[in-house]
């Protein structure tokens, strides 16, 4: 019980400092990331591939007309479903990694 209370401790702060940090994402830089800037100046972005899907495309949020609000819930969409995705497999792997036979929970 007492590890619960620290991993739910830390879950929660961790998921209050991606949330602040989305309130900040329309100050971000528009221009190139490095990787980009890099293909750019190589002169190979021509060869780039579009992503095979796209869950909120460029930061734009159906039926959100002021971009900067769009981009702040697409960054909390975006927190909010890596968060849940990654509890819920955490969930499914502890749930797998235990045993039922008659030793289980016993170290070797």
């Amino acid at each position: 019980m007492r590890n619960w209370r620290l991993y739910s401790g830390l879950l929660i702060l961790g998921l209050g400092i991606a949330l602040v940090v989305t309130l900040f994402s329309p100050l971000a830089s528009s221009a190139p990331d490095g990787l980009e800037r890099v293909a750019e100046d190589k002169g190979f972005l021509h060869r780039a591939e579009e992503a095979p899907y796209e869950i909120i495309p460029d930061y734009t949020f159906p039926g959100v007309e002021n971009e900067q609000l769009a981009t702040i819930l697409s960054g909390v969409v975006g927190v909010v479903l890596v968060a849940g995705l990654t509890l819920g497999a955490a969930l499914l792997l502890r749930r797998g990694g235990r045993s039922s036979g008659p030793h289980a929970g016993q170290r070797t």
